[in-house]
């Protein structure tokens, strides 16, 4: 016979564990399964460094980022980590965006300026300019691995249960407010330990990153959603002591200093680890769970001679690879939206750990009726983009 359960949320990642905290601080009976082991490597949520960015123009994405950066707060009052490092960042390059992106931010409570890039380089000697910079001094670093597991003390510290090596292997709709999952406990090594479980829940949240479609496509109609394995690399800065911004730096179309770029470039400082620089969306098609977790040898080296000629502040030698997993729509525009029972968070493309919190606000109204932007829908239209 199954368990019966109000609320169910498969996958405990950033957005998972969002999920969670929310429905539990509202009063829901909510119950995480997560198959890995606490600080897993395997899906898009790890490493201690991700860009909280505010380079956006659409007022959809720079209203969940006020949202944002208050609940990132709030999480850090209720947990007492500290999680958010406004360090700052500097956009430059060619994107004709950048006007609009200043005359907005101001509008959401966002301070913006342009600085020349003789004036830039006197500020940030690690980074080279060749074009004006646009400044945004309240962005900064999101600690990723301490916000999952912030996330989950304080979802449990209102009540839900967080259950890890618990691998969920069949989702199934029964009705508008049934759902049922099958779930294998599972070892340290990932090995069952016993006989499938089944639970029946009223609503289940899915926030599943690269195992979206193989989990739920069965179940759901999805957008269509890419998972790639990325490659940054941390380098070694010249200075251990510096201080460096975050940044993103974008190509000049038709610029030959910039045919060897595979897309623009995004970077951080991970404190204790280095500069970490990596492309954007643009590493091999994987399958989350065949991937070699090794770098693509000439996005690596175009990744190399970037830092050799833009990064003066690092040594380009002396790097460390990293890998991690995108899993993208077309539009770029995130999956957040039920049917049925079912809710879905998915297809972040690379930008939306900055919105954990309130992607975990959004899956939660969702259970509760409250409909996510239409920007994020399921809509089988999308897939023609």
């Amino acid at each position: 016979m199954p368990t019966h359960l109000d609320t169910i949320v498969v996958g405990g990642g950033a957005m998972g564990s969002a999920a969670a905290w929310q429905l539990a601080r509202r009063g829901a009976e909510v119950t995480l399964f997560e198959r890995f082991a606490p600080g897993h490597v395997l899906g898009a949520s790890h490493g201690a460094s991700r860009n909280f960015n505010l380079a956006y123009s659409d007022p959809v994405y720079l209203r969940m980022l006020t949202d944002a950066h208050r609940e990132w707060r709030e999480l850090e009052r209720e947990t007492g980590e500290r999680l958010l490092e406004q360090t700052g960042m500097v956009n430059h390059g060619q994107n004709p965006e950048f006007d609009e992106i200043a005359r907005v931010l101001p509008n959401f409570g966002f301070d913006a300026e342009f600085v020349p890039p003789a004036l830039a380089d006197e500020r940030w000697p690690g980074i080279r300019f060749d074009q004006t910079v646009l400044h945004l001094p309240q962005a900064g670093r999101i600690d990723a691995d301490a916000s999952v597991a912030a996330l989950q003390a304080a979802a449990v510290a209102h009540g839900a249960q967080v259950e890890h090596h618990a691998r969920v292997t069949r989702i199934r709709i029964l009705g508008d407010e049934r759902a049922q999952v099958e779930v294998v406990r599972t070892d340290a090594a990932g090995e069952p330990l016993g006989e499938p479980e089944v639970f029946e829940c009223r609503r289940l949240v899915v926030t599943l990153g690269a195992w979206t479609a193989k989990l739920v496509g069965g179940a759901v109609v999805l957008p269509r959603l890419t998972v790639t394995q990325e490659q940054p690399a941390h380098f070694r800065p010249r200075d251990p002591a510096a201080a460096w911004p975050g940044f993103n730096h974008y190509p000049t179309a038709g610029d030959r200093r910039y045919g060897y770029w595979r897309s623009p470039v995004y970077g951080v400082q991970t404190p204790g680890e280095g500069i970490k620089a990596g492309w954007h969306g643009v590493g091999p098609v994987a399958d989350p769970d065949a991937r070699t977790f090794r770098s693509e040898p000439r996005q690596l080296a175009a990744l190399r001679r970037y830092a050799g000629e833009w990064l003066p502040g690092v040594d380009p030698d002396a790097f460390a690879e990293i890998s991690c997993t995108y899993t993208s729509t077309r539009d770029s525009h995130f999956v957040i939206d039920r049917i049925g029972p079912v809710a879905v968070g998915a297809g972040f493309s690379g930008h939306g750990f900055k919105f954990t919190p309130v992607v975990g606000r959004l899956l939660a109204d969702l259970v509760d009726g409250i409909r996510a932007p239409a920007m994020f829908s399921l809509r089988a239209a999308r897939n023609k983009r």
